[in-house]
């Protein structure tokens, strides 16, 4: 599972960057999207997405990859999530 709530707690407590991985966080390529956008929305300062042209016969984390073009989607996605909590993606 991902913690969101360690997103803010660990932004006030270090000057360090807050890097999310929505890809091993959850496992499933269908969890990166939602938890990438509620880790921006949160103030993460990056992100960890596992892209792979055919998951389905990478030699490792398939389940968790996204597809070209569902990453080029999201990362639109995320820049107007950006924009909303003042994060340039």
């Amino acid at each position: 599972t991902l913690d969101l709530q360690a997103i803010p707690v660990l932004r006030k407590m270090t000057h360090l960057p807050v890097i999310i991985d929505p890809s091993h966080a959850g496992g499933k390529w269908w969890l990166v999207e939602p938890m990438a956008k509620a880790s921006v929305a949160a103030g993460c300062d990056g992100l960890l997405i596992e892209v792979h042209n055919d998951p389905e016969h990478a030699l490792c984390d398939g389940a968790q990859s996204l597809k070209p073009e569902k990453y080029t989607k999201l990362i639109g996605e995320l820049r107007e999530i950006g924009k909303v909590v003042g994060k340039e993606i």
